[in-house]
């Protein structure tokens, strides 16, 4: 049953060079019955032809290379429809695999999206034993910005933030943007000490002004960084706890960093407002 549906497959992609194929196996038949008739290869042959028949040497050896062209033609046609169909699958899968990509990517930073951050996240559950470090950053002023300058400028401005951020991001973190100006950073293989290392740095890469078109914006960062597993194991409530810890952070009057475990029990009660 499998052969024949990948038979009824074939016939159905290639119409048209399956009937060409049919018409060459008809004649290679064709071929072989005179050959058979000729020399006796079958004892029913006499029954389908009373009268005698002669083929010469020379007309035999004709019919035996037009049924070896046959055989080739069709051996040759079906390699190319093979080579083809195989070319074809590889670009489908090349295809959906960019398609994959696109959607796992923000198009105006080139950063990983939420998507993106979402999918790495689920997967630290199968990290056991080890010790990570959630951020959330998101600019501070950023609304002044696009409310004086229009959006185009904000665009310029996330785009030069995320360049910064790239360069002072390890290698091994998911350096993401979710939205707006938010930003977020997942850093693997680091305790408290080393967290608050690496959200110095990207508060360190904001203390210049960002110039688009020739103006200059200050925009600040606010962080909220959860440790994991310390503070948070599931998806859902690493994203809360870092949105609590930078909804302190948000409060300050300058960048900062804020960490989820340093907030008191009020503090993790206050309403998220990330997007």
């Amino acid at each position: 049953m499998p052969i024949r549906n990948s038979v009824l497959r074939s016939v159905a992609e290639h119409p048209w060079t399956s009937a060409q194929d049919g018409i060459l196996a008809v004649s290679a038949l064709a071929v072989f019955g005179l050959l058979a008739v000729e020399y006796d290869l079958f004892w029913f042959a006499g029954e389908f032809s009373p009268t005698e028949q002669r083929v010469t040497l020379a007309e035999a050896m004709a019919l035996t290379l037009l049924l070896g062209g046959c055989i080739a033609v069709f051996v040759h046609r079906r390699m190319q429809e093979q080579v083809a169909d195989a070319a074809k699958s590889f670009q489908i899968r090349g295809e959906m695999r960019e398609l994959r990509e696109q959607a796992m990517r923000d198009p105006l930073t080139e950063l990983p999206n939420r998507r993106a951050v979402l999918a790495r996240l689920e997967e630290l559950g199968t990290l056991a034993g080890r010790h990570h470090a959630f951020f959330m950053l998101d600019l501070n002023e950023f609304k002044r910005v696009n409310d004086r300058h229009g959006h185009a400028a904000g665009d310029g401005v996330l785009q030069v933030v995320a360049e910064r951020f790239k360069r002072v991001a390890r290698p091994s973190d998911v350096l993401a943007r979710l939205g707006g100006d938010e930003f977020a950073v997942l850093s693997y293989d680091v305790d408290r000490a080393g967290a608050a290392a690496v959200g110095a740095r990207f508060i360190g890469t904001l203390r210049n002004a960002i110039v688009v078109d020739g103006i200059g914006h200050d925009v600040g960062v606010s962080i909220g960084a959860v440790l994991v597993p310390q503070d948070a194991i599931a998806v859902e409530e690493i994203l809360l706890n870092a949105d609590l810890a930078m909804y302190r952070a948000k409060a300050e009057d300058r960048s900062a960093l804020v960490f989820f475990d340093s907030l008191d029990d009020d503090a993790r009660h206050y309403p998220s407002f990330a997007s």
